[in-house]
């Protein structure tokens, strides 16, 4: 989309107060379309407060930008421009952290409010706000204390951003339950513009966000939800850590991986830290002390060749522009998640990569769920023979788009995967190896290929025991009986079997038949 510049000698800041604030205090020398529409939107609804029409008249509006693309910029903004302060609700300590540190660098004054303040502490902010501090700064945790809440009331608050808006259904519903009673005290306080600002919601998240916060009556403003340098690649592995050390060493960097657990991050930051050498690695989950957090965000910041290995609890609104390749070890819970932290990658407008890492068990967990829904969005992304940009979007019920990077629009055919070369190892010998000799030789194999870009053996006898486990539950191969006892062979579909030829004989009579669950080919006359 065409951007809408501004130059330092342009008579547009003699009338635009939205242009000249964005340079004086930001630096900014353009604003994008929907920056501007929100902005504007946030403006016009604070003078016509006392309109009763319809939601974007009193001022409750949803706004879904693209990671990366300026959300701060629609409420800061405005802030300088209003007569009191804005109020900015974020999920995370260590985000209100960061985007504190900004504004200040900006020279936009700002206060936090958080849980464990001491009252003297709460007194300098509210002197700070009197004195014109333009932002105040929040989580939904501290906002249940009745009394914090009565006296933001008197301090004239112009304007309520909630910033990650979709935490709100996320997390609401789960493990946050202040999210749910952020309506309330949006109602106590009585502010006459309230806007929440998500990068993705899918129809029934927003649907939700706006029966919490506005009672379901939101005006909703949306730009493209697509990141066109945002590529996504699927790469199957049935050993993700291995396959995640491959990345690492083949990749573009500075590189996050993201991992299910805190005990997955940690893991994996010190099999790369032994792979590649101490410091290429930290790890960043919800478990560290904040002192932690903070050193590991200040060394992943200023790394060009880096790679962290974090949980969900990492990313949300943490602005380092640079990231290449961004590593799923397993999918996000929905597609809203995943293009939340695919979109870690390229925030500075440069190619990244997004890669999910796929399994067989990945597939067996998320075939339980119902075609069409939420949760089944991942594996729909995972395994589809279309373009996977489009599955995430239409996820999102967004628009089409043209694809400008994924690996089925690309043609990429891609070596085959630790469970594959498993696979065709059996099918090329059945009826030859045991599962313990199967599992010896495929060890072997998989030293041998990955010793040829890590420089050593990391692929261990376990490795090769997990991969013949999926193999073996995901009905791909099995054990002989009877001649072939203890045996490795292949599980043919009825499909293919359908498909097999005869020897063209006319009286050869062919039949699919089936024995333990398993299907084989019959030819010639029955007895």
């Amino acid at each position: 989309m065409e951007e809408f510049k501004i130059h330092a000698d342009d008579s547009i800041y003699e009338d635009d107060e939205v242009a000249k604030a964005a340079w004086e205090k930001f630096g900014i020398r353009y604003m994008f379309p929907w920056q501007r529409l929100v902005v504007a939107n946030i403006m016009e609804a604070y003078e016509a407060s006392d309109c009763q029409n319809d939601a974007f008249c009193k001022g409750r509006q949803i706004v879904l930008l693209p990671t990366g693309a300026g959300k701060s910029l629609c409420f800061q903004v405005p802030a300088l421009l209003l007569d009191g302060p804005t109020l900015v609700i974020y999920p995370l300590l260590a985000l209100m952290t960061d985007q504190q540190r900004r504004m200040e660098e900006g020279s936009l004054r700002s206060v936090m409010f958080r849980g464990g303040q001491s009252a003297k502490e709460r007194e300098e902010n509210f002197r700070k706000i009197k004195e014109g501090a333009k932002i105040i700064i929040a989580n939904p945790e501290v906002l249940q204390n009745k009394s914090l809440v009565k006296q933001l009331k008197e301090v004239g608050i112009c304007h309520i951003a909630i910033d990650e808006a979709h935490c709100v259904s996320e997390w609401g519903d789960s493990f946050r339950p202040s999210y749910l009673g952020l309506g309330e005290v949006l109602n106590e306080l009585a502010v006459p513009v309230i806007t929440a600002f998500t990068a993705t919601a899918s129809p029934p998240v927003l649907s939700r966000v706006a029966e919490i916060l506005f009672g379901g009556q939101a005006h909703v403003v949306r730009s493209e939800s697509d990141r066109p340098n945002i590529h996504y690649y699927v790469r199957k592995a049935a050993v993700k850590k291995k396959e995640a050390l491959y990345l690492a060493a083949t990749e573009q960097r500075p590189m996050i991986i993201f991992c299910g657990t805190r005990g997955k991050s940690e893991d994996m930051a010190r099999e790369l830290n032994f792979c590649f050498g101490e410091g290429t690695a930290m790890f960043y989950h919800a478990g560290l002390e904040r002192e932690e957090k903070e050193f590991i965000e200040k060394w992943f910041y200023s790394s060009k060749d880096g790679v962290l290995c974090a949980t969900c609890a990492y990313g949300m609104g943490v602005d380092k522009k640079d990231i290449k390749t961004v590593v799923h070890l397993e999918p996000s819970a929905t597609a809203e998640a995943y293009i939340q932290e695919a979109g870690r990658g390229g925030r500075d407008g440069s190619v990244a990569k997004a890669i999910l890492l796929w399994s067989l068990s990945d597939s067996i967990e998320y075939s339980v769920y119902k075609a069409g829904s939420r949760e089944a969005a991942l594996r729909d992304f995972a395994e589809t023979k279309s373009c996977r940009r489009q599955v995430l979007l239409d996820a999102l019920g967004a628009e089409q788009a043209v694809c400008s990077g994924c690996d089925i629009c690309e043609g990429i055919d891609y070596a085959p995967c630790d469970w594959e070369i498993a696979y065709k190892l059996i099918k090329k010998n059945r009826n030859y190896y045991t599962k313990e000799d199967a599992q010896e030789e495929h060890a072997w194999r998989m030293n041998n290929i990955l010793r040829k870009t890590l420089g050593l053996n990391v692929w261990n006898h376990n490795d090769s025991v997990e991969t013949f486990s999926q193999l073996i539950k995901s009905g791909r191969i099995k054990s002989s009986g009877i001649l072939w006892k203890g045996r490795l062979r292949i599980v043919e579909s009825k499909k293919a079997l359908i498909k097999k030829k005869g020897p063209g004989v006319e009286n050869v009579r062919r039949q699919v038949s089936s024995a333990g669950g398993a299907c084989f080919l019959r030819e010639g006359p029955f007895f």
